[in-house]
This record gives structure tokens, C-alpha cells and sequence, in this order.
């Protein structure tokens, strides 16, 4: 990794890069089973040499802003280091939100310039078209012959014509403070409205030292870039830590799960990071691997899991396990060390099943508002039950705690954000002495590892007076055969003042999907609900006609899933009672 004490920006830290890594290979793309680009670090200087030159003959001077609205792919961070190291600020947005969602966020940011893709700009344009501030546009991608239609005066060009750089060797860095806002990232932060959380290259640089210290990469090493680039974790691990230590980066561009295999194994991807869904669905398909097994061989794959989880409880030896358990290690391509999980509960069940086949999940708990993470699991030991330790460089405690030992989860360190854009009174209300509060309640074991049990604005109080968080219920109760997605709410919370439901009582709001089957999800839940002490127990289920509504980072939007499963009818056409279900079994 390249020493961070004396960089004073994301910008410098980049460019250096690209020289000390000149002749590695940077970036690659895929498609479908085939490679369609390839980049070495000094080959994404000149673009990125090309992107900040245009951005200086435009006016773009220290301080201005640049927004990035595109899948992921090469040009994503080719784009991002151009605008760095031109002195810009970049606003990473959502390519997942509507035309309208995406054209709010312009509107509040106020960039000077846009970079973007073609089938986002198709969509954008007409809402770009009625802002008062209206950024200059760079579309790649653009299909061949298709023209880029005048925007009433607004300058649209696309990124295959954007001038060759002047001088790439002798391109004149702008320079920025450590202190200075390096990147505007719009998060539904502590809340729950969208905002603009204004963090600085100290903060970026702090948490790429810390990471790096915990999960050092090889240049030989490949990260596999999943996740959305604009969200927080994808931007240090898909992003800058792979550049720090001159590692490569595989975008996918079709993220079907055959082709995400094919992928990992072509490749031979090292780290990648998921949230809990993704993680999912890649537990199932070994799952499924084994389950076809004749008996004898299943017997014998017990067996060497069994060997590898005692072998490597106390620390991850990839050498041993990637022998003991090969195929099942070749198809993550056979050097898959590492995966990163965060942006919501990983079920424990889940992150044991990964470490007995030796390829760890590395929890962590972080917000937008401090950067990518505040707690890790640095896996020695390993421990599913919690979300990790402090990383270094953040003081962690619990403020207002109850007889339960529960606080709520305060922050501060050099992670921790300058504050929301235009908002200094609720910058004011989320850092006090610089201590961030981050809305999340928990508890502390002895070991210093923090147990997260819920957002305190979630949290339910039932009729009894107990504390209930929605997102404890739902780890508890795991993964449901016969349904795709559950989630915990009060009924009152989706119904309010709806007499006859009983204040507060706890309902699970299930959607089966395409293969889902109702009779079978009642019978588990019923059975599970069972086991759940008596106050977090569910009385009623609703089943959503669509899935659920999703942040960037796959949360769920739970005031969205109420108004939704509201607009479906009365409570009393909706609601089944679990309780009647209980007493059948």
C-alpha cells in the first residue's frame, strides 16, 4: 500500500498510483463470458489525465463539483480520479433511482458537471432539461448513430470525443487539504431523508490506512466489484483500496449469477464485497451443490468442514482450506480469501456456513456519515454474533443505556464526516463534540465487539414496555423457505390508530416471490415464532403483492413497504392470525 502520512489528498494518493503501479493491469471488463476491456494504471492516467483536462478548459476549478451517475465499469473510476485530481469534489450518485430521484439530488448538489452513461441520460435528460442549475453533460456509451439531442442550451458531449489529453506526463496536480471536502455522498442517513454528507480526503485517507492495516492486498490480488461504485462500500473496496495497493478490479456488466461465476473463476477473484442478499444467494447454490451429492460423498464433505472450521477457528488459513475443500473453493475460481459484508444484518447462520468452508466473511458496521466502516471482524477469532471491534482511529461508546446494557451507538474519529450539505442544524443535531450520534442501538461484550440490535427510530415498544427492534426479530427468525422476503413491523406503524389490532402488536410482512408458497411459510414462521421469547413474538403475517422497496445498499425502506402494503386494503382483508396458526400445529 503506499504510505498515506504525508498525502494530502485523494487526488494525490491516485495519481502517485498510477505511477508506482504503472505496468499492472488496473481495470478489467466483462461480458457475458467474454473480456471487453483492459486497462493498465498508467493507461487509466491518461484517461483520467483526458477527463481533467476538459473539465480545466471548461472553467472546473478547485472546489467544484462532479457528479458520477453510471453502472459500474471502468469509466467509473477512470472518471472519479480525473475529477480528483483536477481539484473537484464528486458526487457519486444512484443509477438505480428514477429520472426524477436522480434530477432532486442534481438540483441540491448543484455540480458543475455531469458524467454519465447513455440509457441513464436517455431517461435523465427532460428532467435535467427544467433545473435552474443545469451541469455541463458527458455521456459515454453512446450507441453508434445515435445523436445527442440539444438539451435547450445545455452542453451535452460524448465521452469517445473528449480531446486527447495535452501532456499526461507534465498534467499539473491541483492540490487540496486533508481538511477539504473530497466527495458529497447522499445517504438516507440518521433521518431517514436523503442528504448530502460531506466527506473529506483526511476521512477517505483515514479509513483506507485503517483497512489497509487489517486486509492488506497483493498486487497480484483481484477485486470483484459488485456493489454499486456510488455506494459507500464498493467506493473503498472496489474502488480505492485496490488502487492504493496496486491491485486489479473486474466489473461485471451482467450481474446474472451464472455470469458472476464465470467471472470469479476466469479470473481468479481474491476479495469481493456483498451485502447480505447477494451473500445469499451464493450460500444456496452451494447449498445446492452439496445437497446433490450421493450420500457417501456428502458424509465425506461433513467431514473435511468439520477438519477446516477446527484448523482455522482462532485464524483464516486460505493454503489449508482451498485444499481440504477444493471444488468447492473452485467454483469461486479457487483464490476467494476474502468477503466483505455490510449495509444490513448478516444472519449468523449465514456468515458460520462461509467460515466452516473456509472463505470467511469479514462483518462490518458503518453509515455514509463515517465513511465505509466503524466496526470489523479482523476474524481472530472469527465471530458471527457480532458486527467486529473499532477499526483503529475510532472511538466508539454507548450513550443512554438501559438495564439491558442497549445504548444507543455514538462515533468519533477521523472517519467521521464535516456534515451535511446546507444543513447546519441538523449537522449540529447528528455531531455533538464531535461525537457522531449514529441512531443505532447496541450492546458491548467484554471483548470490545459490538452486538447491533436495530435503528433506535425502528425500534417498538410493545404494550408490556419492552424494547423491540424489528431487525433483531428477523435475524432471529432467518431465512424462510417458500418466501423471498419477510420483514418485521407494528402494526400500528402501517395502520395507525386502527382500533382492534392491539398497540404496537408485531406483524411480519412477507413477500413469496415467483416460486413462494403461503401454507409453507406460515407453518415455519408459526414453528420459529415459537421459539422467539414471548414479547418479540409475531401475532399476525401480511403478504406484499411486490417486492420490497430498497435503498442503494439493500435495506429495506420500511415507511415505503407500509404506504404499500396500506394501499393493498383494510388490515382486517390482510392480516392472517399467527396465533390461530399456532394453535393448528
Amino acid at each position: 500500500m503506499l504510505p498515506l502520512g504525508h498525502v494530502q489528498s485523494l487526488g494525490e494518493a491516485l495519481l502517485d498510483a498510477t505511477y508506482t503501479f504503472k505496468s499492472n493491469v488496473a481495470l478489467l471488463e466483462a461480458d457475458r463470458r467474454r473480456e471487453t476491456g483492459r486497462r493498465t494504471f498508467a493507461e487509466v492516467r491518461a484517461e483520467a489525465v483526458q477527463v481533467a483536462e476538459w473539465l480545466q478548459a471548461g472553467g472546473f476549478v478547485a472546489g467544484d463539483r462532479c457528479a458520477i451517475l453510471m453502472q459500474n465499469g471502468s469509466r467509473w473510476p477512470i472518471g472519479a480520479t480525473g475529477v480528483f485530481i483536477a481539484g473537484g469534489v464528486l458526487l457519486p450518485l444512484d443509477y438505480k433511482l428514477t429520472a426524477p430521484e436522480q434530477a432532486a439530488l442534481i438540483a441540491h448538489g448543484r455540480p458543475s458537471v455531469l458524467l454519465t452513461e447513455w440509457p441513464v441520460w436517455r431517461l435523465l435528460r427532460d428532467h435535467i432539461a427544467g433545473l435552474e442549475h443545469r451541469p455541463r453533460v458527458v455521456v459515454h456509451d453512446v450507441p453508434e448513430g445515435e445523436a445527442l439531442d440539444a438539451v435547450d442550451g445545455l452542453e451535452v458531449v460524448r465521452w469517445d470525443d473528449l480531446p486527447a489529453p495535452v501532456d499526461v506526463e507534465g498534467f499539473a496536480l491541483v492540490e487540496r487539504a486533508r481538511e477539504d471536502v473530497a466527495c458529497i455522498v447522499y445517504s438516507s442517513g440518521t433521518g431517514g431523508t436523503p442528504k448530502g454528507c460531506m466527506l473529506t480526503h483526511d476521512n477517505y485517507l483515514c479509513q483506507a490506512e485503517a483497512l489497509g492495516a487489517w486486509y492488506p492486498m497483493a498486487e497480484d490480488d483481484l477485486v470483484f466489484s459488485v456493489l454499486p461504485t456510488n455506494h459507500a462500500i464498493d467506493f473503498m473496496t472496489g474502488f480505492l483500496m485496490p488502487a492504493l495497493f496496486g491491485g486489479r478490479v473486474v466489473h461485471q456488466r451482467t450481474l446474472r449469477g451464472e455470469f458472476l461465476s464465470w467471472t470469479m473463476q476466469h479470473y481468479g477473484v481474491t476479495h469481493i464485497a456483498l451485502v447480505p442478499r447477494l451473500l445469499k444467494m451464493f450460500e444456496e447454490k452451494i447449498r445446492e451443490r452439496i445437497d446433490g451429492l450421493p450420500a457417501w460423498q456428502r458424509l465425506v464433505v461433513d467431514g473435511l468442514l468439520a477438519v477446516n472450521e477446527a484448523a482455522t477457528w482462532k485464524r483464516p488459513n486460505h493454503a489449508l482450506s482451498s485444499k481440504l475443500l477444493k471444488p468447492l473453493h473452485d467454483g469461486f475460481g479457487g483464490r476467494l480469501r476474502y468477503i466483505f459484508a455490510g449495509g444490513a444484518f448478516v444472519e449468523r447462520d449465514m456468515a458460520e456456513f462461509f467460515h466452516r468452508i473456509g472463505i470467511p466473511v469479514a462483518i462490518g458496521y458503518g453509515l455514509t456519515e463515517a465513511g465505509t466502516v466503524l466496526t470489523l471482524n479482523d476474524l481472530a477469532p472469527f465471530r458471527a454474533d457480532t458486527v467486529g471491534r473499532p477499526i483503529d482511529g475510532v472511538e466508539l461508546e454507548l450513550r443512554d443505556v438501559d438495564a439491558d446494557g442497549v445504548g444507543e451507538v455514538w462515533v468519533r474519529g477521523g472517519t467521521v464526516m464535516k456534515g451535511y450539505l446546507d444543513e447546519p442544524e441538523l449537522t449540529a443535531e447528528t455531531i455533538v463534540d464531535g461525537w457522531l450520534r449514529t441512531g443505532d442501538r447496541g450492546r458491548l461484550d467484554a471483548s470490545g465487539h459490538l452486538k447491533l440490535l436495530g435503528r433506535a427510530k425502528n425500534m417498538i415498544v410493545t404494550a408490556g414496555g419492552k424494547n423491540v427492534y424489528p431487525e433483531d426479530v428477523e435475524a432471529l427468525i432467518g431465512d424462510l423457505p417458500g418466501c423471498e422476503e419477510l420483514c418485521v413491523v407494528a402494526t400500528d406503524y402501517v395502520w395507525p390508530g386502527r382500533g382492534g389490532l392491539g398497540a404496537e402488536t408485531l406483524a411480519a410482512v412477507v413477500y413469496l416471490g415467483d416460486d413462494g408458497d403461503l401454507d409453507t411459510v406460515l407453518g415455519e414462521l408459526a414453528r420459529r415464532n415459537r421459539t422467539l421469547a414471548d414479547y418479540k413474538r409475531l401475532a399476525f403475517v401480511v403478504v406484499a403483492d411486490d417486492a420490497f422497496p430498497r435503498t442503494a445498499s439493500m435495506k429495506v425502506k420500511r415507511g415505503v413497504l407500509a404506504e404499500q402494503v396500506r394501499a393493498q386494503g383494510e388490515p382486517t382483508d390482510l392480516l392472517r392470525a399467527l396465533d390461530a396458526r399456532e394453535a393448528a400445529e
